[in-house]
């Protein structure tokens, strides 16, 4: 029997104190700011504007504080996935690229020109992270068949992603998906045929009438 096809809302996390200093955040376990829980606030606005059946986040704090306002406003409870996790930048977590590229600038110009065959040193490669996002995502799809999933996750994760459900070469996620904001969302219907994106990057503003 054929499943009909989900829904999945994908949002990046509100800011963090790293985030607003373009810092890596891979694994580390960063709050949010002020400004990033007014973010979440403005994602649950949103969302009780939009039919939402059920969300899921990964398991870092910065994901899980941005779905509290969702799940507050919705009565729904999050589910948690690992694999929804952001990637693991290795030598330059907490730093900013420009303080790499001072340290080591042909590392840093072999990174800008293809990230993932020339990944930061110590990172997850981001081929086994764009595999673990994708099945994590296939496995939320197929437990909410027909259903809008809303789901907070991280900027490179959900870029890596992205490219892979769309058959995009995944050295060309930085240059195809420069950002996804914080707190925006990106509508992806996905089913056995595949996946396709339907929005990118919608701001979770309150909607303006013409």
């Amino acid at each position: 029997m054929t499943k009909s096809p989900t829904t999945l809302f994908l949002a990046r996390h509100g800011q963090t104190a790293w985030h607003a200093e373009n810092r890596y955040a891979g694994v580390s376990d960063v709050a949010l700011t002020d400004e990033g829980r007014r973010q979440a606030e403005q994602l649950a606005q949103w969302a009780s504007r939009h039919r939402i059946d059920a969300i899921w986040t990964s398991t870092l704090t910065r994901a899980i504080e941005t779905a509290e306002p969702v799940c507050w406003t919705l009565g729904l409870v999050p589910g948690r996935e690992p694999d929804l996790r952001e990637c693991d930048f290795g030598t330059v977590e907490g730093r900013t690229l420009a303080e790499f590229a001072a340290e080591d600038p042909e590392r840093a110009e072999a990174f800008r020109a293809d990230p993932v065959i020339n990944a930061f040193p110590g990172a997850e490669d981001p081929r086994v992270a764009a595999a673990r996002g994708t099945t994590a995502l296939r496995r939320i799809a197929d437990g909410h068949p027909g259903q809008r999933v809303l789901v907070v996750a991280h900027n490179t994760l959900l870029r890596l992603v992205l490219c892979e459900l769309l058959s995009i070469p995944l050295g060309a996620y930085r240059r195809v998906f420069p950002q996804l904001r914080n707190a925006a969302v990106s509508e992806v219907r996905l089913g056995e045929e595949g996946g396709a994106l339907l929005s990118l990057n919608v701001p979770c503003a309150p909607d303006v009438s013409p």
